[in-house]
C-alpha cells in the first residue's frame, strides 16, 4: 500500500471511529505516545483510544487490513514499550478504566485500562482486595495477562490464580467470553500467556478480605553487610505465614521521612514484610530478623493497604526515569546466589537502580504448574528482578551492562534461562520459550494458531502460532461494527 493511500485509509478510519484517534501532529500526540519508561521513544502512526470492545475491535481490524503493526495500551508500563510500536497502530485501552464490585459474590469486574490504584480503591471500600503489582501506576491487564504478583502473592496467589472470566477482542475482530467453561483453551492461555491471544478488555477477579489497615515493617542494613542481610531476609521469607507477605529489595535508602536523614540515599538492603493476622505476628517475624542482625535503621507502623500498594511509587516515577531489566527465577535463594549479589552490588552506578526479589511460596505453590499458562515454574522460591534505572539514557547505558553482567552470574543457580515474562526488556524467542518450557509452549502455540493464526498480535512476548486454523472459533460473535462514527 503506497503512502498516500494508507493515508487515504487512515484518514476513513478516523472519520468513521467512535473513538478518539491521535496522530502526528496532533497536539495531544506526544503525551499519548508516553510510556513508563522514558528511554522508549516510539511513535505510532494511530492511537486509536477505546471506550468499548466494539471499538478496540474495530482499530484491531483496521490495522489487519492495512499491515500495522499493533500495540495494546493498558498502563504502559511495559519495559520495552510494546504499546507504542513504531509506525503502528497502538489500542489505547485507557478510556477503559472502570472497576465495579460486587461486595457479596467477591467479585470485581474491571476495565483493560484500569489501573492498579483504581482497582485497589473500588475494592478497598469493602475491605476486599485481588493481588497486583508493587507500583499504583501499573496497569491490571499487561500485569494480569503476564502472572500478576505482588503483596498478596504468599496469601492470595497471582492475580491469575483468581482471575473468573475476561472479555476478549479476538484477531479478527470477534468478541468471547473467556471462562473455565467459556473457550476454556482461551482462558487458560490468558492466564500467564500475555497479550497473545486477544485484546482483554474486561477481567473479572475473584476477591478476598483485605484490610482496610495492614502492618509493614522496614529494616534496613547497610551495604557493607549485604551477605548476612540477604541471609536473614531469606530465612524470614522462608518463613513467612499464609497472613504476611515480605519484599527484598537491594536499593539507595530513600530521602522520606522515616529514614533518619544521615542515611538518606545510603546503599544497602531492604527487607519489606507486611502482615495481615495482626500486630503481634507481624512483630514476632520482624523479631527474627532483628534478633539475629540488628538493623542500620528500621520503621514499623500501620497503613492502609492502598498506602503499601503506592508507597514504591516514588522509586518509579511515570514517563522520568530510563530503564531497563532482567530476571530469573530461583527455587531458593542459595549462599552462593546471596555472594554474587552480594560482590556485584557496590557496582551500580545509578542511585535509582534496584534489585527487588519477590519471595514466592504459599498460596503461589498451591497452584499446578499445568493449571496456568504461567512462564513459571510453582516450586520456585523468588523471582529476582534486576533493574537497570536512571535519570537519562547515558546513566542507564552503565547499570544496563551491570545488570547483563549480574544476570549471567546468577544463572547457574537458576534451574533454566526462562523469567517471568513481564520482566523482559528483551523477550527473544529462546527466553520466551525457556521461561514457559517445552510442554507448555506447545500448548500455547496450538492455542495462538486457533485464535491468531496470522500472529497479528505479535508485538509482546511473543508466541509463535504452531499452524494456520482456518475455522472460526465457536461460540464467537462478532461486534456491532456497522455505524461507528455515526
Amino acid at each position: 500500500m503506497t503512502p498516500p493511500t494508507m493515508q487515504a485509509e487512515h484518514d476513513a478510519f478516523a472519520r468513521r471511529f467512535d473513538g478518539q484517534v491521535v496522530r502526528p501532529g496532533d497536539r495531544d500526540y506526544d503525551l499519548a505516545r508516553t510510556v513508563w519508561n522514558a528511554n522508549v521513544d516510539h511513535r505510532p502512526a494511530l492511537i486509536a483510544r477505546c471506550r468499548t470492545a466494539d471499538e478496540a475491535a474495530a482499530a484491531l481490524l483496521h490495522a489487519r487490513e492495512t499491515g500495522l503493526e499493533v500495540g495494546v495500551r493498558g498502563g504502559g508500563h511495559n519495559y520495552a514499550g510494546t504499546a507504542v510500536p513504531d509506525g503502528g497502530l497502538t489500542i489505547d485501552l485507557t478510556p477503559m478504566a472502570h472497576a465495579v464490585v460486587d461486595p457479596g459474590a467477591r467479585r470485581v469486574r474491571c476495565g483493560g485500562g484500569t489501573r492498579q490504584a483504581d482497582l485497589d480503591a473500588a475494592t478497598q471500600r469493602h475491605g476486599l482486595a485481588v493481588t497486583g503489582g508493587t507500583i499504583s501506576h501499573t496497569g491490571v491487564g499487561g500485569l494480569t495477562l503476564g502472572g500478576g504478583m505482588g503483596w498478596l502473592t504468599h496469601r492470595c496467589g497471582l492475580a491469575i490464580d483468581n482471575l473468573v472470566a475476561a472479555q476478549v477482542v479476538l484477531a479478527d475482530g470477534r468478541l468471547v467470553r473467556a471462562a473455565p467453561d467459556e473457550h476454556p483453551d482461551l482462558f487458560w492461555a490468558l492466564t500467564g500467556g500475555g497479550g497473545n491471544f486477544g485484546v482483554v478488555t474486561e477481567f473479572e477477579f475473584r476477591l478476598h478480605r483485605v484490610g482496610p489497615a495492614m502492618h509493614l515493617g522496614l529494616l534496613f542494613w547497610e551495604l557493607d553487610r549485604a551477605g548476612p542481610a540477604l541471609r536473614v531476609a531469606r530465612d524470614v521469607s522462608d518463613g513467612l505465614t499464609r497472613d504476611a507477605g515480605a519484599l527484598i529489595v537491594a536499593l539507595n535508602a530513600p530521602p522520606a521521612p522515616f529514614v533518619p536523614a544521615e542515611y538518606h540515599f545510603r546503599p544497602g538492603i531492604a527487607l519489606l514484610v507486611g502482615g495481615f493476622a495482626g500486630p503481634r505476628a507481624h512483630a514476632d517475624l520482624l523479631a527474627r530478623a532483628r534478633d539475629e542482625l540488628p538493623p542500620l535503621f528500621e520503621f514499623v507502623t500501620e497503613l492502609p493497604y492502598t498506602a503499601v500498594q503506592s508507597m514504591l511509587d516514588e522509586a518509579a516515577p511515570y514517563g522520568v526515569v530510563h530503564a531497563y531489566n532482567k530476571a530469573l527465577f530461583l527455587d531458593e535463594l542459595a549462599d552462593g546466589a546471596i555472594d554474587v549479589l552480594a560482590s556485584a552490588l557496590p557496582a551500580r552506578t545509578s542511585p535509582l537502580s534496584v534489585v527487588p526479589i519477590f519471595p514466592l511460596g504459599g498460596a503461589f505453590a498451591d497452584v499446578d504448574d499445568d493449571a496456568t499458562a504461567f512462564g513459571g515454574r510453582r516450586s520456585s522460591r523468588y523471582a529476582v528482578n534486576m533493574d537497570a534505572i536512571a535519570p537519562d539514557a547515558a546513566g542507564m547505558a552503565a547499570d544496563r551492562a551491570w545488570v547483563r553482567s549480574l544476570w549471567r552470574e546468577l544463572r547457574p543457580f537458576a534451574t533454566d534461562t526462562g523469567s517471568y515474562v513481564n520482566f523482559m526488556t528483551d523477550p527473544e524467542p529462546e527466553r520466551v520459550r525457556a521461561s514457559y518450557g517445552l510442554r507448555k509452549y506447545e500448548r500455547l502455540a496450538a492455542i495462538k494458531a486457533e485464535y491468531d493464526p496470522d500472529n497479528l498480535l505479535h508485538h509482546n512476548a511473543n508466541i509463535v502460532p504452531a499452524r494456520r486454523a482456518d475455522r472460526t472459533p465457536p461460540g464467537a460473535r462478532r461486534p456491532q461494527t456497522a455505524g461507528l462514527g455515526r
